[in-house]
């Protein structure tokens, strides 16, 4: 037997290949990302994507879903990282933090907000029955939105529309204002098109805790209105990978995008249609010292190193 094996790795090795124990050839398992199909989270996510790969050296890859969906995914480590999560605000998320299965790391993006918005000639003009675009479906403001509608008595004066995708909202809301359309619709910053047109937010009655409940229960069946959560962009994690990749969910902890130069990558993404990957190189490109404060030295001249 002994002499088989040794003839056998010989003519392996006459043949280039050596052999290993088992699993010796096996790829690192990739960092599994949530594929959000908005402009600030497709961008977002490619940002952290390149650093951790040219930064850290490890791979990471992308799965679809809906805000629900991965969400859930995060909280059974399916998937490890949503890169712009809305925290505290779906109780999918609401009861993975609570049994400890997700955490939200740092204050992403200070400045977001989110609501109703609506041309300005719809305030000035006297428009008839309209469309309310609400989110993409599978998001959780869809079902918040939803129940707002009924909230605010306006469910005779507009028609509820769900778009498919963060673009196709964009498309419609776009479509309806150079139609001069009356037209409601729930958006969100840091994005590019609350620059484009005049577009005034909707005040809304303080936030109120018990009523925001009936809000982002699809099945209340009496809704009361109340402002949306307060606004806190994080990066969401699995507890799991936070335990395995400490200096990660350190780096992850610092991210702070000013949302100034944020809305203007988003801008300039959105205007030539340039992929978020190719622009998130860019904005690693433009803004060193924005990055660099989130990374020990020899990780950010590792990142540096890959963007020449």
């Amino acid at each position: 037997m002994k002499g088989l094996r040794t003839l056998l790795g010989s003519a392996l090795l006459g043949f280039g290949i050596l052999l290993a124990p088992v699993g010796a050839w096996a790829a690192p398992t990739p960092i599994h990302f949530a594929d959000l199909n908005w402009e600030s989270g497709s961008l977002i996510t490619d940002i952290l994507r390149t650093i951790v790969e040219k930064g850290y050296g490890l791979p990471t890859d992308t799965l679809p879903g809906t805000t629900i969906t991965l969400e859930t995914a995060l909280a059974n480590n399916d998937i490890q990282v949503i890169g712009e999560e809305w925290a505290g605000r779906s109780p999918v998320w609401v009861k993975a933090e609570a049994e400890g299965k997700v955490a939200a790391l740092g204050d992403t993006v200070k400045g977001a907000t989110e609501g109703w918005w609506v041309p300005e000639y719809v305030v000035k003009g006297d428009p008839a029955k309209g469309r309310f675009l609400n989110s993409p479906i599978g998001w959780t403001s869809e079902v918040v939105n939803k129940q707002k509608l009924k909230a605010y008595g306006l469910t005779d004066s507009y028609v509820n529309f769900r778009s498919g995708s963060g673009a196709a909202l964009d498309a419609e809301i776009t479509s309806s204002i150079r139609r001069g359309q009356p037209v409601l619709f729930y958006y969100w910053s840091p994005t590019p098109l609350l620059g484009r047109f005049k577009l005034i937010q909707l005040e809304e009655p303080p936030f109120d805790a018990e009523a925001w409940k009936t809000l982002t229960d699809a099945d209340h069946p009496n809704p009361r209105p109340t402002r949306s959560l307060a606004s806190k962009l994080s990066i969401g994690v699995s507890t799991p990978f936070q335990k395995q990749y400490p200096q990660i969910a350190e780096f992850f902890g610092k991210v702070d995008l000013p949302i100034d130069a944020l809305n203007k990558a988003l801008a300039e993404m959105s205007e030539k249609h340039t992929p978020p990957r190719e622009a998130a190189r860019a904005f690693l490109k433009a803004h060193p010292q924005v990055w660099r404060a989130w990374l020990p030295e020899d990780v950010a001249d590792k990142v540096s190193a890959s963007l020449d």
